[in-house]
């Protein structure tokens, strides 16, 4: 399996771009910034996914009434 694989099929998608990025002309500050950005992108997405989890289980928990 090609990592490619499990890339949206858009081209202009900015997962994809991302991951394609060049990274040898980024400097170390330039990698600590990107990685700290990131990160905070993947918390944002867990808090996401989070919420839509307890969204779920309130709706869940009214219907089975």
């Amino acid at each position: 399996m090609d990592s490619d694989d499990n890339l949206p099929l858009r081209r202009d998608d900015p997962l994809a771009n991302l991951v394609r990025q060049d990274l040898d002309p980024l400097s170390v500050a330039e990698l600590e910034e990107r990685i700290a950005t990131l990160k905070s992108e993947i918390v944002r997405c867990e808090d996401k996914i989070a919420f839509a989890n307890r969204h779920r289980s309130v709706a869940d928990a009214l219907f089975k009434k």
